[in-house]
């Protein structure tokens, strides 16, 4: 058996009459006249089966069904105001959720800075941060299981902006007892032409492998590449441990690593680009702010 439901209109005037216990001054506070309200709650009457109200000449006093429909009518319209101004924050960005990829090589001072200063201006955002190679994330977004993006070259997929969020230009990673890490000046790269390099494997970072090889050649040598590992963390740990030197981004450096230096790059060379990507027409509100959060001074 189907149940017809009542609608809002027909509970916020049965509220008004159940509390006032009066029609004429229900009918005032709803700015309407009484008659259409008096059939308004005998329709309501017919849609739940029960009789809501006892009225005689003198007074008007609610059933027993009329007293549970008062509490759960408040309640279901309480929780409707909440829902609405719930579902305008969220499309205003000033509330809702985020799913956030980043790279690696983002975690040194740049996701910290930008969760940081996010979350002082859009405390209501709840942030899922999710540590992930470009590829990776290049997928994610088309899948939409993430919202935006911090990755390493452009977005090959249409249908996605990209803000430049960082530069970065490489450094030499050196054993700190070999003899090339105990000078601090500028090192053309030729002098690693002899060395053996530890390097990420293009496949899990194209754009950071082509530039250390393309370094390299224009130097007139190409890599000796000794060992290979997915994260720069560990790049760096085995350039410590002796195996080899590396061409590492400048923020790398700006952590202390033991056992390792770092020498500027005397060679001219394109820098290290992190975007942040996100898909132009996503309906997440809270999307646009984040940007604004990295571009504070322009918009979208």
């Amino acid at each position: 058996m189907s149940i017809k439901l009542p609608d809002v209109r027909q509970l916020r005037q049965f509220v008004a009459v159940a509390e006032h216990l009066h029609f004429a001054r229900a009918a005032r506070e709803l700015n309407i006249s009484q008659p259409p309200l008096t059939r308004a709650i005998q329709e309501l009457e017919r849609k739940v089966g029960a009789e809501l109200l006892q009225r005689t000449r003198r007074r008007v006093e609610l059933t027993p069904a009329g007293a549970e429909l008062l509490g759960a009518a408040k309640r279901i319209l309480a929780e409707l105001v909440h829902a609405v101004e719930r579902v305008r924050s969220v499309g205003e960005g000033a509330a809702g959720s985020l799913r956030i990829g980043f790279v690696p090589l983002a975690d040194y001072g740049l996701v910290p800075s930008l969760i940081s200063a996010h979350k002082a201006r859009h405390p209501g955002i709840a942030l899922s941060l999710r540590e992930m190679l470009t590829p990776q994330q290049q997928t994610a977004l088309e899948l939409d299981e993430l919202d935006l993006g911090i990755l390493v070259g452009p977005m090959p997929a249409k249908g996605f902006q990209q803000l430049v969020v960082q530069r970065d230009r490489f450094v030499v990673a050196i054993p700190a007892r070999h003899a090339l890490g105990q000078d601090k000046a500028p090192m053309p790269a030729l002098s690693l032409a002899r060395e053996p390099f530890v390097a990420v494997p293009r496949e899990y970072a194209p754009r950071l492998h082509d530039i250390v090889t393309a370094i390299a050649h224009r130097a007139g040598f190409e890599p000796k590449i000794a060992q290979e590992a997915i994260q720069m963390q560990t790049v760096v740990s085995l350039v410590a441990a002796g195996l080899g030197v590396a061409l590492v981004p400048q923020s790398v450096a700006s952590v202390k690593h033991k056992g390792v230096k770092f020498r500027p790059l005397k060679d001219r060379h394109d820098s290290l680009e992190l975007s942040l990507t996100w898909k132009s027409m996503s309906p997440n509100g809270a999307v646009r702010d984040f940007v604004c959060t990295a571009r504070p001074s322009e918009g979208v």
